[in-house]
């Protein structure tokens, strides 16, 4: 029901990638749900590490839809951040290989 009324607003019709378009954002505007659920269970302002996988998930997924609906606004929008997602999510490995003894090789980033 919810897809029909969206579609019908934005005169469109319900297909598969509409559907993944949505489920992209949902996933996306999660991370945010669970950055607020962890800051309030600490009282504090935390960024859990679920947040960026969220974000690497519902970004890609945007990201594919973008690319289909040939969108170049939601296409440079998410290859950013795609970047920034995978660096904390490169971090995040990074210090749990330290802490079980081992290193990982750091990726060259010059150009």
């Amino acid at each position: 029901m919810l897809f029909e009324t969206l579609a019908t607003w934005f005169n469109r019709p319900v297909d598969g990638w509409l559907i993944i378009g949505f489920c992209g954002q949902g996933i996306f505007a999660l991370r945010f749900v669970v950055q607020w659920w962890h800051s309030e269970k600490q009282q504090r302002s935390v960024v859990p590490e679920g947040f960026w996988y969220l974000s690497l998930v519902g970004g890609l997924t945007l990201l594919v839809y973008a690319v289909k609906n040939h969108d170049p606004v939601i296409v440079l929008g998410q290859l950013a951040g795609l970047g920034v997602y995978l660096r904390n999510i490169y971090f995040i490995w990074q210090v749990k290989a330290l802490a079980n003894g081992k290193k990982l090789s750091q990726p060259d980033m010059r150009s």
